[in-house]
């Protein structure tokens, strides 16, 4: 008996380490898992920044696009175009929603 149980336990610890890092994995997982998880939630600051500064750009580029056309309907509607007075209404009014989602930028001095 005694010498199986020498035989048996060199076997065995060798396949402890295995089985104690098995254990550890599996108990670590959770923890891993829950923390990719936050990690997906969570916006880092930069990355709202990023965001930020995209929708700005968004409504400043529809905003020169809306003053171009404004300056067109307007041309018409001096020539007489009742069509390009109605669309230069709609068109300044869209522009001064916009306007103040824009922020200013600071005059050098």
């Amino acid at each position: 008996m005694r010498r199986l149980a020498l035989t048996i336990l060199p076997i065995a610890s060798l396949a402890l380490p295995g089985c104690v890092g098995t254990l550890v994995d599996v108990a670590t997982a959770p923890v891993k898992v829950v923390s990719k998880g936050v990690d997906l939630a969570t916006t880092s600051q930069s990355e709202s920044d990023e965001k930020r500064g995209r929708e700005i750009r968004r409504r400043e580029e529809r905003l020169a696009k809306l003053e171009r056309d404004y300056e067109k309907q307007l041309d018409e509607c001096e020539e007489g175009s009742r069509r390009a007075c109605d669309d230069a209404r709609d068109t300044y009014a869209e522009m001064q929603q916009i306007l103040p989602t824009i922020p200013v930028e600071p005059e050098d001095d």
